[in-house]
């Protein structure tokens, strides 16, 4: 079936609309970022969409200000693409756009709806949200910690500080620790109020490698690449998906280059993959196993933790999809 192309330029206060059509792309004009602009969006494109086409509307993250049109229009039945900021890039650079506003912006979109045809993005169930929301905050508020007792602790060496100041910052780290409490607080309420996430918890801390600082990031993802790939996703496409996948360069001069992992998507759940493999390959389980096996064959020790990073998100996916426990009897000598 034929797809009616769309191109979001998404900001704060407006989008800007743009439709691919016989070969060009049209801009339609700017609507309020609210639920009035949402319908008049919805009419003009009713309007527009004369062969009653797919609506494949694609717009770029920009820090949240995306979400509500998004759901909206996953509500309408519409597909809906929101890549990685990068490959609209990529492509407008291909395609010779140097021009940079908000109109040209949405129209560069449509044109690359129409010919990359991006894959569809799906919403989160809203218990998974809310946990990820509460994840973010313990996450933006545990930064904000570390950051005061730095300067609590540049305060001290410092020459003629005033009291106040060391009396201002210690009472700011009082109040982060509070909040930090009452969120991680929320958290054990929010998974004892949806006991199925509780239990995913459960099975993926069976895993050599997951641990409680990093199992509910982990759960999140994999909600995450099971509603994208409407649970047909693989491990490999899932690595891939986290940037966790080998990006081998053997082009020209370059044949000899080591091959390093793609590094897109993820970073910060990278690293929490990353942290529980120096962990996990301390203990006696498959993961050190494995980790032990690489370094023997004479891989480099920091590429075996990597490839040990990536084992975890495997083994994660399998315990997910399968709502079983890992098996560490199984894998123990997992090559």
């Amino acid at each position: 079936m034929t797809r009616f192309c769309v191109g979001v330029d998404v900001s704060e206060k407006e989008l800007a609309i743009a439709y691919w059509e016989h070969d060009k792309s049209v801009f339609v004009g700017t609507y309020p970022n609210n639920q009035d602009g949402y319908s008049a969006i919805k009419v003009k494109i009713d309007e527009l969409n004369k062969a009653d086409a797919i609506v494949h509307l694609v717009m770029e993250p920009t820090g949240g200000y995306e979400q509500p049109f998004a759901h909206f229009a996953d509500k309408q039945g519409w597909k809906v693409s929101i890549p990685n900021p990068l490959k609209p890039k990529q492509f407008a650079r291909m395609i010779g756009k140097r021009t940079k506003t908000d109109p040209q912006d949405a129209r560069t979109l449509a044109h690359y709806a129409f010919v990359q045809e991006p894959p569809t993005w799906k919403p989160l169930p809203k218990e998974v949200q809310e946990l990820e929301h509460l994840l973010n905050r313990q996450e933006d508020l545990s930064d904000m910690l570390r950051q005061e007792k730095n300067r609590l602790h540049s305060a001290e060496y410092s020459v003629n500080i005033h009291s106040a100041v060391i009396q201002d910052i210690k009472e700011t780290i009082c109040s982060l620790e509070q909040k930090i409490s009452a969120i991680q607080s929320a958290i054990k309420e929010h998974l004892k109020a949806n006991s199925h996430l509780d239990e995913q918890k459960k099975l993926l801390l069976t895993v050599s490698g997951i641990g409680e600082k990093n199992v509910l990031y982990i759960l999140v993802v994999l909600h995450r690449w099971g509603v994208l790939t409407e649970g047909n996703g693989d491990s490999k496409g899932l690595t891939a998906y986290l940037g966790l996948d080998p990006a081998i360069c053997e082009s020209g001069s370059s044949i000899n280059k080591k091959a390093r992992i793609s590094r897109q998507g993820n970073r910060p759940l990278r690293s929490r993959l990353y942290i529980g493999a120096l962990g996990g390959v301390k203990g006696n389980n498959p993961l050190r196993a494995f980790y032990q096996r690489l370094v023997g064959r004479g891989k480099p020790k920091k590429l075996a933790l990597v490839a040990a990073a990536r084992k975890i998100l495997v083994w994660a996916w399998a315990v997910f999809i399968s709502n079983t426990p890992f098996d560490a009897n199984r894998f123990h000598h997992v090559n």
